[in-house]
């Protein structure tokens, strides 16, 4: 019979001192158990996003590790007028080892909201490399086909001017309204959304400057710095400037939110966006246009307005504070719906200036409204008078 020799080498000596082997109520668990998953099984989403933030009143036993000069620790709820359930209950007590017992996973209605487009680190990255790269592409090809040679004179003045001018509303209200909130909101979760949701209008904005370098360079008689001189002065960009800057100076986080994603979008945005830059372009020799823009009115449509509903559908629904909430939302809808549609008015004169005309004025307006209504009862909201005017 053939005997292996054995090696001389030092063996691992376990002892019954090892963390690993004792036993608790879930050693033989499969599943994280910290949180409730949405799904039957938790997903990756989950798993790098739940309690990166975490909550003293869950198990942060010795309180904020972190606070503010004034004595205000972590992430204060009163940063909102809006309330979770929950958010009225004590601090637990704190003591030796007590792990800050004293209220069950999740401790407030704020932890109940996922994303549903599961934004984290890795996908921001893949998303937005991917429009830039087809985004690139696309302007690539125009200048390869001598495209802009078709547009007219009358088309060139508009989009130096108006379309280089929406790249200020996104780069203010990426810069200051969305990486302002996504600071105070409470939960990672919330700040994981409203921080891809800053950095979709921060490269909208950017992909507008570049497009506005490329047009300098390959349009004759291109003014690139035209855009300037229309966000400042022309009369038609006040009261969307005025809005804007209005909205990024609002301190209640959710509220700003609110404002940008539920009522300007939908009344100014995308009135804007999609219902005369993207209409009007084809007819004027233009088909590079709406693709710039249609990356800003899919990141909006699809995806910030997405998780923005999600996330208010929650605090309108609330079993402890819907009351509380729907009248606070009232307050804001009754401010800034006026103020929204002043600065839709405003660029009406814009209808008129490309040499084929998108559809009439009244008509856009009347659809991006209805879908402001409908969006407003999805939220479970009652649709404001303001919208009749």
């Amino acid at each position: 019979m053939t005997t292996t020799q054995e090696r001389s080498v030092p063996k691992p000596v376990f002892t019954d001192a090892e963390a690993g082997a004792k036993e608790f109520p879930d050693s033989t668990a499969r599943r994280y158990n910290y949180y409730t998953p949405t799904k039957r099984k938790q997903s990756h989403y989950e798993d790098v996003t739940i309690e990166v933030q975490p909550d003293p009143r869950h198990y942060l036993s010795q309180g904020w590790l972190y606070g503010f000069a004034d004595g205000t620790g972590g992430y204060p709820l009163e940063w909102t007028a809006l309330k979770a359930w929950g958010t009225d209950r004590p601090l637990p007590e704190r003591g030796i080892a007590s792990g800050g017992t004293g209220h069950e996973w999740p401790a407030l209605g704020w932890h109940e909201f996922r994303d549903p487009n599961e934004e984290w680190e890795l996908t921001l990255y893949r998303y937005n490399a991917n429009i830039i790269r087809q985004l690139t592409q696309n302007i690539e090809a125009a200048k390869q086909s001598k495209a802009f040679e078709q547009w007219s004179a009358n088309w060139i003045r508009f989009v130096e001017s108006h379309v280089g001018a929406w790249m200020h509303p996104e780069h203010g209200l990426g810069l200051y309204v969305f990486a302002n909130a996504n600071r105070r909101a409470p939960t990672n979760m919330h700040n994981n959304a409203i921080a891809v949701n800053s950095m979709h209008r921060i490269r909208s904005a950017q992909d507008l400057a570049l497009y506005n370098l490329t047009l300098t360079e390959e349009v004759p008689g291109f003014d690139g710095t035209a855009h300037l001189e229309a966000w400042n002065n022309d009369k038609c960009w006040q009261g969307v400037r005025r809005v804007t800057e209005g909205l990024t100076g609002i301190d209640d986080w959710c509220e700003a939110i609110f404002a940008t994603n539920v009522v300007f979008e939908p009344l100014v945005g995308e009135l804007f966006r999609s219902h005369l830059v993207q209409q009007a372009a084809p007819g004027n020799g233009d088909f590079v246009t709406p693709t710039v823009v249609g990356a800003s009115e899919y990141d909006f449509a699809q995806r910030d307005l997405r998780y923005t509903k999600a996330m208010f559908e929650l605090l309108t629904n609330d079993k402890e504070f819907a009351g509380h909430n729907k009248s606070v939302i009232g307050g804001w809808l009754a401010n800034w719906v006026p103020q929204c549609l002043d600065a839709a008015r405003t660029l009406q004169p814009l209808w008129s200036q490309p040499d084929v005309k998108p559809q009439r004025f009244e008509d856009g307006l009347d659809r991006v409204k209805n879908r402001f209504s409908e969006l407003l009862t999805s939220l479970s909201l009652d649709v404001p008078k303001e919208l009749a005017q």
